[in-house]
């Protein structure tokens, strides 16, 4: 069961410190974000999780997994998921005009998506919505901030979203529901999303708050309104 009302049918149809991101600022490409919307209670989704971490070692790709809670429910309550993922995953449902949400779901740039499980399909994605040059994003871990600066005003107010997600790989043992008996490798998943303002061009600085575990590795997205094209990202 991989979608929570939908029917099959719909699946089918659905078929740095210091820069945008270490190599990949050094040879000139913008970093590509690539999300994943998934839940360790969803049999569909193991082969996504598997994708995004053949994806998230590629040091052009920023890969983040995010898991949501309307599969808690069914059998096993995620033991990463939280409100906030959902309401992201929700946000670009209505930015990509969709009537509903799914797992599993990658988000590329925040312009397409696709059901994860195809690693051909989200490469596809990669090639449809590449990542496009736009505001620079320096993270300062000695300053606790991070500063952005474009040349150009930005059409519309963007969001600045700091997110902290685990660098390794967790193994989570699933004891019920549709992955009992299973140990899920994750990777990249993310454990905090915090908006730290609005960004509409020129400089700024935003302070980034104390991480609840300093384990974790840091990331910045600069999205166009909720659910709309991630316009940079940088990692620290």
């Amino acid at each position: 069961m991989s979608l929570r009302i939908t029917a099959a049918a719909m699946i089918a149809a659905l078929s740095l410190s210091g820069g945008l991101a270490g190599v990949a600022q050094a040879q000139g490409r913008p970093l590509t974000v690539v999300e994943l919307f998934t839940s360790q209670g969803c049999s569909s989704c193991p082969p996504a999780d598997a994708n995004l971490a053949t994806l998230a070692a590629r040091p052009d790709i920023l890969a983040l997994s995010f898991g949501v809670t309307y599969w808690d429910d069914l059998g096993w309550k995620d033991t990463f998921a939280q409100k906030a993922f959902t309401a992201r995953q929700w946000d670009y449902a209505r930015g990509l005009r969709h009537d509903q949400v799914w797992t599993p779901q990658v988000v590329v740039n925040g312009r397409t998506d696709v059901v994860g499980t195809t690693l051909g399909e989200i490469e596809g994605a990669l090639l449809k919505a590449p990542a496009a040059p736009g505001p620079t994003v320096q993270i300062s871990a000695a300053q606790a901030s991070v500063s952005v600066a474009a040349a150009q005003p930005l059409a519309r107010p963007a969001q600045v979203w700091l997110v902290r997600y685990e660098p390794q790989v967790v193994r989570v043992p699933v004891k019920r529901g549709e992955n009992g008996g299973k140990t899920l490798p994750l990777t990249h998943v993310v454990r905090e999303l915090t908006r730290l303002g609005e960004f509409t061009g020129g400089k700024a600085t935003y302070r980034l708050p104390a991480a609840a575990n300093t384990a974790l590795s840091t990331a910045i997205l600069i999205q166009s309104g909720p659910g709309g094209p991630i316009l940079a990202a940088g990692r620290g």
